[in-house]
């Protein structure tokens, strides 16, 4: 059984960062607080709001796989309604490699061995994600994406105990295939997903420079079929991709974040008042939220908790595993949030941080991703636990 990471503690610090870090980080602030009244569409490049440094605090991390040689990269995971059972998937290699899939009963506290998987999941050619769905009879299921051309989907309808082996959806294909997906008000569900121009399609070529496009498609019948996919966002100049979705706290608005692959913006926000049947043409986001690969959940206090590869152009965590709290409405006023986290430190460039989310019922967030968290070691998973109130004690101090 995996375990916690037992080793001396140290006191977050800014010390901690290390000294390029810490200049970055006294820079960018100034950055951030030269441009802070800059327009909406010039945000700052860099932060102002504080930054908690977690990446010492060992107590809070749990390994859930870790392999001597083998890189394990990219997981999502889901918490079941019974509220401790999570089920985490993610590839033997940096996308493309065998499906892994683990279990936890306890809330993730401990994990299981790697369980049996179809013979299928080996043939997986990019990240796999994982999702809950119900259809309108109330029948529960898990399923899995996998993506490229064509992408595929593997099903389980007794919460992850047998799966169908992977077979494709449609005629299309994409990259990290679904990021998002989401329940309508109708009980259709939305999966979004994007590509650049390569997978799409069976003939498709690629464009130079590369033309990226963010996709929805939609089930009807409790995510066993989906439609053909419909661009949701696109720039010329840019390259957005890796589609985050939050719902505002009163349902009634549907924001997508998203990662801007040229770097040389910051991230992007798209946002739909009619249930993803229409949508505001992206927005650029604060320095704050510049990133890859979003993933949010509300507290119980109804303020956002929000996971993600750090790529702010001015950041002394750029590269790292980082979090971002603050309210919705920050998001729809272009406002930097309340503070950032440093979560782990990446030791090599900015592979790291496709990560998972879930609440647990006493507040304890548990966000679950890979990186590569030893110098000079491969990539592996670990979890950390945390309560948004623990970080409030520490923000206080900043």
């Amino acid at each position: 059984m995996a375990g916690s990471l037992r080793n001396t503690l140290h006191a977050p610090s800014l010390m901690s960062l290390g000294r390029r870090k810490v200049f970055w980080l006294f820079f960018s602030i100034g950055i951030a607080t030269c441009n802070h009244s800059g327009s909406a569409a010039d945000p700052p490049r860099g932060y102002s709001i504080p930054l908690i440094d977690l990446a010492s605090d060992t107590s809070r991390q749990v390994i859930v796989d870790r392999e001597p040689g083998q890189y394990l990269g990219h997981p999502t995971t889901v918490l079941l309604e019974d509220q401790k059972t999570m089920i985490c998937v993610y590839p033997k290699g940096h996308g493309r490699g065998a499906i892994v899939m683990k279990r936890s009963t306890d809330g993730g506290k401990s994990w299981s061995e790697r369980l049996p998987t179809p013979e299928s999941w080996a043939s997986s050619k990019e990240t796999p994600t994982i999702h809950r769905v119900i259809d309108a009879s109330g029948k529960k299921r898990l399923i899995i994406f996998s993506g490229l051309f064509p992408i595929r989907m593997t099903v389980s309808e007794d919460d992850g105990a047998s799966w169908s082996e992977l077979k494709p959806i449609g005629d299309f294909g994409g990259i990290v295939a679904m990021g998002s997906v989401e329940r309508l008000q109708n009980g259709d569900y939305i999966a979004l997903f994007h590509d650049d121009g390569r997978y799409i399609r069976s003939n498709a070529t690629a464009h130079k420079p590369p033309l990226f496009h963010v996709y929805k498609t939609t089930s009807k019948d409790g995510g066993l079929t989906w439609s053909q996919p419909e661009v949701i966002a696109h720039l010329p100049k840019v390259h957005l991709c890796e589609p985050g979705l939050i719902r505002s706290p009163d349902g009634k608005q549907i924001a997508v974040l998203l990662r801007e692959n040229s770097r040389t913006r910051n991230s992007f926000v798209i946002f739909s008042n009619d249930e993803a049947q229409t949508w505001t043409e992206p927005r650029e986001l604060p320095g704050s939220l510049t990133g890859d690969r979003h993933v949010g959940k509300y507290g119980s206090d109804g303020r956002l908790f929000i996971s993600f590869r750090d790529m702010t152009h001015d950041s002394p965590t750029r590269g790292d595993w980082v979090a971002w709290v603050g309210a919705y409405e920050d998001i729809v006023q272009g406002r930097e949030g309340q503070y950032r986290v440093r979560m782990m430190d990446n030791h090599k460039g900015s592979d790291c941080a496709y990560p998972g989310v879930e609440l647990l019922p006493d507040g304890i967030f548990v966000c679950t991703t890979y990186g590569h968290w030893t110098p000079n070691e491969p990539a592996y998973i670990v979890s950390v636990r945390l309560k948004l109130s623990e970080l409030d004690q520490q923000a206080k101090q900043k």
